[in-house]
């Protein structure tokens, strides 16, 4: 099955070395294993996975986030 879950926290100060002062976790599941993953972890900043490949993201604001996770998902999905 799928698991879809998106977090997003609103933080007094950036999580380093992010400028932006969101922490954030979106993440698409499936059977167990992750397909797609937003977040910016401390230390490495706004990225994302796409099956296991990590890449840069660059971060706009929440509502964009959220917009290109979904894309990322359907991308994912229309491929199958």
């Amino acid at each position: 099955g799928y698991l879809m879950e998106l977090v997003v926290w609103r933080l007094e100060e950036p999580v380093p070395p992010c400028r932006h002062i969101y922490k954030y976790r979106l993440v698409f599941v499936v059977d167990g294993e992750r397909k797609i993953g937003f977040d910016n972890e401390r230390g490495k900043g706004d990225h994302y996975h796409v099956v296991g490949e990590e890449r840069p993201y660059l971060f706009t604001g929440v509502d964009q986030l959220v917009e290109d996770f979904i894309a990322e998902v359907e991308k994912w999905r229309s491929a199958r």
